[in-house]
């Protein structure tokens, strides 16, 4: 690591979580979240689309963070959910966790792999970008010594997504992740399940979606309550919208979150910036675009 880069920084990755300023009435940020609405409203709303028609996706989308190279144009479309070879050789030459790992800094890709990921794998390798880029880097899912965190914090994976861990059990799993990153200078919670939740919205929006939309950006309030409140320095970003607008299935054109404490925003505009601002806050120095 330079030793211009203080360690100690948490990243929630969230996926398919677009803006509340780009969000329609009585959407899933209209409650109560005392700990994430604060620091996402004194954030950046950044642009997903990069003046490229169609929607954003996931892999191009996430690559443009962990790179800070402009995926979308590198790939010649929006593209996803998973990255293909041209997206993989990008995360490979430019992905964050490598490019730290190699100037001597120690990341972790904090999520809880079930048994049955790894079959799934082992049957259709489609990694998503975050544990491609880890692997890529040379570092192992379900890291040992850090506290795991399951992407769908708390709620049953399946319809209708009932909790099986309470708002207090994710806040005490956060502190210990801030605690962890005291020891580390990346830690990476990859919060895939947002979009997931998000492609079951359709009108009318059945009650039972509203309410587990609800309830998992709930959980997000108190996992960041408690990362938080062990003092890291913390990221939050997403790579498009979805879940802010439960009337449509599909992806959206909306803005998306970048906030953060103790990292320098950078005034970015849009997720390429938002990727160059990210790795700058780590000590890494920019890359020429591939």
């Amino acid at each position: 690591m330079t030793a211009a880069s203080p360690a100690g920084l948490v990243w929630l990755a969230l996926d398919g979580v677009g803006h509340p300023a780009d969000a329609p009435p009585e959407s899933v940020w209209d409650q109560d979240l005392p700990t994430l609405r604060p620091l996402v409203d004194a954030g950046l709303a950044l642009d997903t689309t990069l003046g490229v028609p169609g929607l954003p996706q996931s892999g191009t989308g996430q690559s443009c963070w962990l790179t800070g190279q402009d995926a979308v144009r590198y790939m010649g479309e929006h593209f996803g959910p998973h990255p293909g070879p041209t997206l993989q050789r990008l995360l490979r030459a430019a992905g964050l966790p490598g490019r730290l790992t190699a100037a001597g800094g120690r990341a972790a890709l904090v999520n809880s792999y079930v048994p049955e990921y790894f079959a799934a794998q082992a049957r259709r390798p489609r990694a998503g970008c975050f544990p491609y880029a880890f692997g890529a880097a040379g570092l192992p899912l379900n890291p040992p010594g850090f506290p795991l965190i399951p992407a769908t914090l708390g709620l049953s994976y399946a319809e209708p997504w009932t909790p099986v861990r309470d708002l207090a059990e994710l806040s005490r799993l956060g502190e210990a992740l801030g605690l962890a990153a005291h020891g580390a200078d990346l830690l990476v919670a990859d919060l895939w399940f947002g979009d997931l939740l998000g492609h079951r919205g359709r009108v009318p929006t059945p009650p039972e979606v509203l309410a587990a939309c609800r309830a998992y950006l709930a959980r997000v309030d108190a996992l960041l309550e408690g990362i938080l409140q062990a003092g890291p320095r913390v990221v939050l970003g997403s790579d498009h919208g979805n879940l802010e607008n439960l009337n449509v299935k599909a992806h959206t054109l909306a803005r998306v979150p970048f906030a953060g404490v103790g990292i320098d925003l950078g005034g970015a505009a849009d997720i390429v910036q938002a990727g160059r601002a990210l790795a700058n806050g780590l000590g890494l120095s920019p890359l020429a675009a591939p």
